[in-house]
């Protein structure tokens, strides 16, 4: 009796771990969905809005993302991949990453208070980078430098790089 109740005491352990982790996943994609629909058309843009989407991404990212990731599951509701545990550093470089687009995005909107300026934007013909296994901007400088909407597209870069490599269908 005492091995059924702590099986199932593990489960629901489990199944808690994996409801935090994917309402922190939805919480993400929906302020990169707010932040999306501002460069979309940026008579929309407002910087604390703007802010709150990008802090949500920042506080939900880097360690955050990494702890809800720190062992593995046997949860059917989970569709993490096994590989997380076994390509630690890996998965943790792209928290980490994710978490840096947003804190300069956070920055844009403290820089940008009114209306969406030019600066934020990315230029004509302005390379993206990265590529869909290669998003990481290798130094501060660079990344505090760009247009915001260039850190959003890594940043976007970055979930789908982590969803390729470590979520099953």
């Amino acid at each position: 009796m005492a091995a059924v109740l702590m099986t199932a005491a593990m489960v629901s352990a489990e199944e808690d771990v994996v409801a935090i982790r994917q309402a922190d996943m939805k919480a993400m994609a929906a302020a990169a969905k707010t932040i999306s629909g501002m460069f979309k058309d940026s008579t929309t843009y407002k910087a604390s809005e703007f802010q709150w989407a990008a802090d949500t991404i920042r506080d939900r990212s880097g360690g955050v993302l990494s702890a809800h990731f720190a062992s593995a599951t046997d949860s059917r509701q989970s569709k993490a991949g096994p590989n997380i545990l076994n390509e630690r550093d890996r998965f943790d470089r792209i928290a980490n990453d994710l978490r840096d687009y947003a804190v300069a995005l956070d920055a844009a909107a403290q820089k940008n208070p009114g209306p969406m300026t030019a600066s934020m934007r990315m230029k004509p013909g302005e390379a993206m980078g990265g590529g869909p296994f290669g998003t990481h901007v290798r130094n501060e400088h660079e990344l505090s430098t760009m247009a915001a909407e260039h850190a959003f597209h890594l940043m976007l870069q970055t979930c789908t790089t982590c969803h390729s490599r470590f979520r099953m269908e």
